[in-house]
Parts: structure tokens; sequence; C-alpha cells
């Protein structure tokens, strides 16, 4: 087998592929990776076209190996548990969903966030004792807060604006969690955001498939004592970007101590 041709035709998808999600203008600079990855095949392409690989010392070559069955390794297990998240069900009766917000269009909700909210609608209409957050502020592309557009949709397909709380200034998913408890403290007249009454609640994580294992493990770290996960749908078109990067924020977030 010429491996060099292996390896182009794998750069040439993973440039296409960011090229593709580029063109979706999610606001997140993530594309760079898949043209990243596509640099990294052609540069393997490179080296087995001049033999390299065949040239180097074989310490060189096992302590490389190594490396690569070890990242894979780390890779398929967190993966593993991605997936394994995506078949979870919500519990009935919660007393509250925290919906994680995703970018909010001049047109209303993205896609991905419309999947969210979706869910969280579905949710509130079978279960109508339980509230909800919606959680997300506003970036440099987007009109308003996504906390007020996710309001906004929530209202449109009935539910009660009292059921409602908007948390609208987080950035990422850990803020979401966070700020989310100082507005349920705030709403159940709770000392703190740590009180027993606050993390005593029975939460629910309204969030993509792809997204539910980091997001609820997120949350256990912040002190919810039970945390369901409410996952949501996704496109599979965009499948393999989400859960790349999703693996990557596992890895992040690990490191970092959030979970």
């Amino acid at each position: 087998m010429r491996w060099e041709y292996v390896w182009v035709a794998a750069a040439i998808l993973c440039i296409l592929y960011g090229l593709m999600v580029l063109s979706t203008a999610s606001g997140t600079g993530f594309w760079l990776v898949w043209i990243a990855l596509g640099g990294f095949f052609l540069l393997c392409a490179i080296c087995a076209r001049l033999h390299l690989w065949t040239s180097l010392p074989g310490v060189i070559r096992m302590v490389c190996l190594l490396l690569i069955v070890l990242c894979a390794g780390l890779f398929i297990l967190v993966e593993a548990q991605i997936v394994r998240a995506f078949r979870t069900s919500p519990e009935p009766g919660l007393d509250c969903l925290i919906v994680l917000g995703a970018q909010v269009r001049q047109s209303g909700p993205s896609t991905v966030l419309r999947y969210r909210l979706d869910a969280a609608c579905d949710y509130l209409q079978d279960n109508p004792d339980t509230l909800c957050v919606v959680s997300g502020g506003q970036g440099p592309n987007e009109p308003c807060s996504e906390a007020e557009g996710m309001r906004d949709y929530l209202l449109s397909r009935g539910i009660e604006e009292s059921r409602i709380l908007l948390e609208p200034k987080s950035g990422n998913t850990k803020e979401n969690i966070e700020f989310s408890k100082a507005v349920l403290a705030t709403s159940l007249g709770a000392a703190s955001p740590d009180s027993e009454e606050v993390l005593g609640l029975r939460i629910g994580v309204v969030t993509n498939n792809f997204h539910v294992f980091r997001a609820c493990a997120i949350a256990r770290k912040a002190g919810f004592h039970h945390v369901s996960p409410v996952p949501a749908g996704s496109t599979l078109l965009f499948l393999p970007n989400n859960m790349l990067r999703e693996f990557l924020g596992v890895v992040k977030d690990f490191l970092a101590g959030n979970i």
C-alpha cells in the first residue's frame, strides 16, 4: 500500500470538513483544528514519500508508537463515556432544568440551541412543576444574550414566563453551572449558591447529546447532589466535529479541575 496516498486523502477530507464547519458561521474557531489535522496528515504523507519513518532509530519509533497508542486509548475511553451518556433518559419530576446556551442569531436560536430548547419544552410540558434556568451570555456576534433568546423561544412554545429564570452572563459551561447556582439561590432566597437549599435541588442539565457527559460532570463538581442528564439531539453531519471538540473539552476541564 502506498501510505502517502492514504495520508493525502485523509488530509483532503479534514481540510474540506474544516471548511464546511467554517461555512456554518458558528462563531468559534474550532474549524482550524481540522485544518491543522489536514496539515499533520500532509506532513505524514511527505514522511512516507521520503521514507523518513523507517530511517529513524528504533528507540524513537518505539517511543512515538507508544505515545500514539496512549493517546488513542485515552481518546477511545473518553469518547466511550460521551457516547454512553447519549442513551440516558431524564428523570421525571425534577425541581429545575438548567438549559445551557449556544449561539443566537438575528433569526433566532441556532440549530444546536433549538435542539436543546425543544428538549426543554418537551420536559417542561410533561412536568408542569419543574422550573428552568436558561443560561448564556451575549457573544460578539449575537444580537442579545443567549438567555434572552432562549426565553423568547420558550415563551413562543407556550412555556409560562413564571417558570423561566434568566442567567445572562455566562460564557462557557462551567460559568453556565456556577452562575445558574447564583440565580437559583436568589430565586429561593437562599443564603448562598452553595447552601444545601440550592445544592439539594434535583437538577436536570439540558444540552446536546455529545455535551451531556461533560456538562453533568461539571454540575456534580460544582456541588449539586442530584444531577440528571436531559440529552437533546444533534446534527449527524457535524457530530465528528462536536465529538472531537468534546474530547478536548473533557481533557481541558479535567486538567483545570472542573470535573
